[in-house]
């Protein structure tokens, strides 16, 4: 898709306005855990206008309160909907994640 070698033109783009290697780059960056559900759905699913998902996504991230974030998408290629958690504490991001993957499986089951 070109995703990457944007990425990477950006990167790049970076390195000459700064005048800074990648390393020096990549030492002001923090990686986080994170951690992926794929949720089994049936079709075609618009995550955007499913409130009740919405209301719980939010309340995930309310819970995170700034210390991770949260992101649902539909696959573009299977029938799934992935549920990922990244943030600062390992233990809360697995347990934000598998609370959030059974609240759409059973919102998305409830509805279908």
């Amino acid at each position: 898709t070109g995703d990457g070698i944007v990425s990477a033109l950006q990167v790049v783009t970076d390195m000459v306005k700064s005048g800074m290697s990648l390393a020096e780059l990549r030492s002001g960056m923090s990686k986080y855990p994170q951690h992926m559900i794929n949720v089994p759905v049936s079709g075609r699913v618009n995550l955007k206008e499913h409130t009740p998902i919405q209301a719980a996504v939010r309340a995930s991230e309310e819970r995170l309160a700034g210390r991770g974030r949260v992101l649902l998408r539909p696959s573009g290629t299977e029938p799934v909907v992935r549920v990922m958690v990244e943030g600062e504490d390992e233990a809360e991001v697995c347990r934000e994640a598998a609370e959030l993957a059974e609240q759409v499986a059973q919102l998305l089951n409830t509805a279908a």
